[in-house]
């Protein structure tokens, strides 16, 4: 089995590419090569499985990215390694909450390819949001 922790070889972030409306929020492309790492979408439960930040979707997103830091640590990975976030939320007003906790773990210089979709429903009516990370830990 490889090392868990690779090199430090950083993903290339490309956020405007010709042709392409430059992006604010997220890079359009990252490219990295080394060892795939896919964290499936978390919600804001504590190690416990209890809900934290009922109604707050402040609270839920500083818990879901604390969930997905501890996901990819597991894998030997950090959010420098993210190539990709993708964004499930029961509202798109969720969205600068979401950023916020995000910006807590990751620069601007830094930024993820993202997706945020607004769908009308999670697993359970009480989440407001659930967020899945695809990452790259260099070989």
């Amino acid at each position: 089995m490889s090392d868990h922790h690779g090199s430090a070889t950083a993903p290339t972030r490309i956020p405007a590419p010709v042709g392409v409306a430059p992006a604010a929020q997220y890079s359009h492309v990252v490219s990295a090569a080394g060892r795939f790492v896919a964290v499936s979408g978390q919600l804001p439960l504590d190690e416990r499985g209890r809900l934290v930040g009922e109604g707050d979707p402040a609270a839920q997103a500083r818990q879901v990215f604390e969930n997905l830091r501890r996901c990819l640590a597991a894998a030997g990975a950090g959010f420098e390694h993210v190539v990709k976030l993708t964004y499930f939320v029961t509202d798109t007003a969720h969205l600068p909450a979401v950023r916020a906790a995000r910006a807590a773990h990751i620069p601007d210089d830094r930024l993820p390819a993202s997706s945020a979709v607004q769908v009308a429903a999670l697993v359970a009516p009480e989440f407001l949001m659930e967020i899945e990370a695809l990452a790259v830990v260099g070989e």
